[in-house]
């Protein structure tokens, strides 16, 4: 018998991530959303709702912590970038699957790891759906390429 496949769902109202296999809840994981509050305007920073993929997994070999730079992880003698919003970790990149989401891989839109893990359970991210660390890690484990995802409010 073969396995439904995983779906990652976020909750914005909860600020939480649930990985889903059918109806059984396989992990769940407190997240942060937005600061800007829910929309899909380019430069809102807000964080979009709807039906999305994974549409690249990024940093599956470089150790926790990894300071990533459009993409790219940080050599330790890079200097850092000049921003407080540093992704981490991993990068799981979304790509909107609706009319009124379809810009979010444009916008750069991520599940991915923070240096703000204390913020982590209210809405604090440019955007982003952030996640601890170790949290981040054992999800991209899990996932692959094309695993949906659901946000809602």
């Amino acid at each position: 018998m073969q396995k439904s496949p995983l779906h990652i769902q976020v909750s914005v109202r909860d600020q939480e991530l649930k990985l889903r296999r059918g109806r059984k809840i396989i992990r769940r994981y407190p997240v942060s959303t937005s600061r800007f509050g829910l929309g899909a305007e380019e430069g809102s920073n807000k964080t979009p709702l709807g039906q999305f993929r994974v549409s690249d997994k990024i940093g599956g070999a470089v150790p926790a912590g990894t300071i990533f730079v459009s993409r790219v992880p940080l050599k330790p003698d890079d200097p850092l970038p000049p921003t407080q919003d540093l992704v981490l970790s991993r990068i799981l990149w979304l790509d909107g699957l609706e009319a009124h989401n379809a810009n979010t891989r444009d916008r750069f839109i991520y599940i991915h790891g923070t240096k703000h893990e204390n913020k982590i359970g209210q809405p604090d991210s440019h955007g982003c759906i952030r996640m601890r660390n170790p949290d981040v890690i054992a999800l991209f484990d899990l996932v692959h390429v094309d695993t949906p995802v659901t946000i809602r409010e």
